[in-house]
């Protein structure tokens, strides 16, 4: 069985709010490295890829955004995605 703990969806949500593993990390409390090989390790125990990750981007993948469906409530999750598209320029443009 495939099982999530209350960690595991924490660090999700971090990085799936911040969109950044250094303040992801940063609100976890833990360092960016930690917090990639927990997320690492939670996809391969659900065999499912929830971020696709660049040097320079976190993005959600179908799964990872269905999992955010499931697990933030409706109102955090329009927060969530008005959040993601109002700064993601700032993310690019290094601001």
């Amino acid at each position: 069985m495939r099982t999530v703990s209350p960690s595991d969806l924490s660090c999700f949500l971090a990085l799936a709010r911040h969109r950044s593993f250094r303040r992801a990390a940063d609100e976890m409390g833990c360092t960016p490295s930690a917090l990639s090989h927990a997320l690492k390790a939670l996809e391969e125990r659900l065999d499912l890829r929830l971020f696709n990750r660049t040097t320079r981007s976190v993005a959600l993948t179908e799964a990872g955004e269905l999992l955010l469906a499931r697990v933030a409530p409706p109102s955090a999750t329009s927060r969530m995605r008005l959040m993601i598209s109002t700064t993601s320029g700032a993310h690019l443009s290094g601001g």
